[in-house]
C-alpha cells in the first residue's frame, strides 16, 4: 500500500536503455504511445528482444504508429518517437499481437477521426475485459 500525490504536468521526451529495459519490456508498446504525446523526442533502446515476441513489436509499433500520422522511426534494437504529430484515424493491424492491439486502441483515442484495428480480438490473450474496459472510459 502506498499513496501517490499526482500533479498534472506536460510530458518531455526522454531516452529508456540499459538495465530498466528488461524489466518493462513488454510496456514498451504503451510508452510509445505515451511518448506521441511528449515534447520532444523519445528514444528507446536496448529492447532488441522485442523483435521475437507475439510480433517483432519493433516493426509492428512503427508501422501501426506511422499509419495514424506518428513519426516513428525503427531501430536496430528499438525506436525512436517524435512527439506533437496530430494523429489521424486509420486502419492498423495488431499482427495478432495482444499489446500493440491495445497500444494502437489507445492511440486511436487521440487520433482524429475513427481507428480500426485489425486481428484485435488478440487482446483475449491477457486482458480480455479491455474492450469494456476502453468502453467505459470512453462512454461508447
Amino acid at each position: 500500500m502506498g499513496t501517490l500525490d499526482i500533479e498534472p504536468s506536460e510530458l518531455k521526451g526522454i531516452t529508456l536503455g540499459g538495465a530498466i529495459i528488461p524489466r518493462l519490456i513488454d510496456e514498451v508498446p504503451i510508452l510509445a504511445v505515451a511518448a506521441l504525446f511528449a515534447n520532444g523526442i523519445t528514444e528507446i533502446r536496448d529492447a532488441a528482444e522485442l523483435k521475437v515476441k507475439e510480433s517483432n513489436r519493433i516493426t509492428t509499433i512503427c508501422q501501426g504508429l506511422s499509419r495514424l500520422g506518428a513519426r516513428v522511426e525503427e531501430l536496430y534494437d528499438g525506436l525512436r518517437i517524435y512527439g506533437g504529430y496530430p494523429l489521424k484515424g486509420n486502419t492498423c493491424s495488431s499482427h495478432y499481437d495482444h499489446r500493440i492491439a491495445m497500444a494502437l486502441a489507445v492511440a486511436g483515442l487521440r487520433a482524429e477521426g475513427q481507428t480500426h484495428i485489425e486481428e484485435a480480438e488478440s487482446v483475449n490473450i491477457s486482458f480480455p475485459q479491455f474492450p469494456d474496459l476502453l468502453a467505459s472510459v470512453t462512454g461508447e
